[in-house]
């Protein structure tokens, strides 16, 4: 219960393998990583909210200003894992305070994201460990 409240109050959440969410595990979709990269680039480029800052192709990331709902920086990681799967990572921070605790609105946004590529690209699913 007190591990939550701290949590809570995190201003930073990096999706991973690793994690015990399963909404915030890294997510495998069926692409060709320039199709998917595009498309994740296109997606950011489109949304009013946002506004991409740097684009690295080479080193898979895309760095993202986001202003609404709650201002955050966010860095989308695509990693080529197979020549038809694809990896995306999304790592998300806020300098803004909340009295109720910044994270669980992180969460929900890395959870849309992940929705609109779902739509876009095969979701393949995620690794258990």
């Amino acid at each position: 219960m007190l591990d939550n409240l701290f949590v809570r109050f995190k201003k930073q959440l990096e999706t991973s393998d690793q994690i015990k969410d399963d909404s915030l595990k890294t997510h495998y979709y069926k692409a060709k990583y320039n199709q998917l990269f595009a498309a994740v680039e296109k997606l950011f480029h489109e949304d009013a909210d946002c506004r991409v800052t740097t684009v690295s192709k080479e080193h898979g990331e895309i760095a993202v200003e986001v202003s609404k709902p709650i201002p955050c920086f966010l860095i989308v990681t695509i990693v080529a894992v197979k020549p038809m799967e694809t990896a995306v990572d999304f790592n998300i921070s806020s300098e803004k305070f909340s009295l109720l605790g910044i994270y669980p609105d992180l969460k929900k946004r890395i959870i849309s994201y992940y929705e609109r590529i779902n739509q876009l690209h095969t979701f393949i699913g995620i690794k258990n460990s």
